[in-house]
């Protein structure tokens, strides 16, 4: 069983993936590193 994670472009009802979802993406990633080496 395959499980289809949305992307941001999709939470955004968006056919495309744009610069402001690519954006969005880099900055949960660099805010979860953050997070990891605080802990």
């Amino acid at each position: 069983m395959r499980l289809k994670v949305p992307t941001l472009a999709d939470l955004d009802a968006s056919e495309t993936v744009g610069r402001i979802h690519l954006a969005e993406a880099i900055s949960y990633r660099m805010s979860a590193e953050r997070m990891a080496q605080a802990a």
